[in-house]
């Protein structure tokens, strides 16, 4: 159990200190609105993920367990990949990463945004997904404790980077910069880990 939690907390911190869209939304807001308006704000993925999780479990409990092991291996080298992008972002930061991305005007835009990007579609099938449910079927609280690691972990991080960034700019670009760091080790370790659990089960099974 206490393997899903781990997971969940550290794959929803790798997740929230990439630079995207919606961080720069949190952070643009805070810089200009203060951090206790923002503060509510970073409860949006929480109803963008929703009809995201559903409709990807939806496929995934009608295909056969072959199916969710091979797009586990596939979450792996997603996880790889991401290691890699995030690599690159870390060493090519500077002040201005934030400020290259055109901020949103409200969290309506922020929810269609994260409904529209590829990248929680791709999370949910290929990384979340499958673990949710290998998770849910050896117990169900290991489910349900995967789904409160990752997303307490990206609430409470969120949190941190808006207070940050509403404090002080440039520390809280430093903060990012070592933050996008440390998941560029999670992301790989990770990645590592799914790969290793899916061709074990696939050789297990030949």
């Amino acid at each position: 159990m206490i393997n899903y939690f781990i997971f969940g907390i550290s794959y929803a911190f790798a997740c929230v200190v990439q630079p995207g869209p919606f961080q720069v939304f949190l952070l643009s807001q805070s810089l200009t609105k203060g951090w206790r308006k923002t503060l509510p704000l970073v409860f949006a993925p929480l109803m963008s993920d929703i009809p995201i999780i559903i409709l990807v479990l939806l496929v995934l409990k009608n295909v056969p367990h072959e199916v969710v092991i091979i797009l586990q291996c596939f979450g792996g080298m997603f996880l790889l990949y991401l290691a890699f992008h995030a690599y690159k972002t870390w060493f090519k930061f500077n002040q201005n990463i934030i400020r290259d991305i055109s901020p949103q005007k409200n969290v309506f835009k922020a929810v269609i945004i994260n409904l529209l990007n590829p990248n929680p579609y791709l999370g949910w099938s290929l990384i979340m997904g499958p673990l949710l449910i290998k998770g849910w079927s050896e117990n169900p609280m290991n489910g349900i404790i995967l789904l409160i690691g990752f997303y307490g972990s990206m609430i409470i991080c969120s949190i941190v980077m808006v207070v940050l960034f509403a404090a002080a700019r440039n520390f809280g670009q430093r903060v990012i910069r070592i933050s996008i760091g440390i998941s560029v080790i999670a992301f790989a370790l990770f990645g590592l880990y799914q790969l290793w659990s899916g061709l074990t089960e696939i050789i297990s099974r030949v």
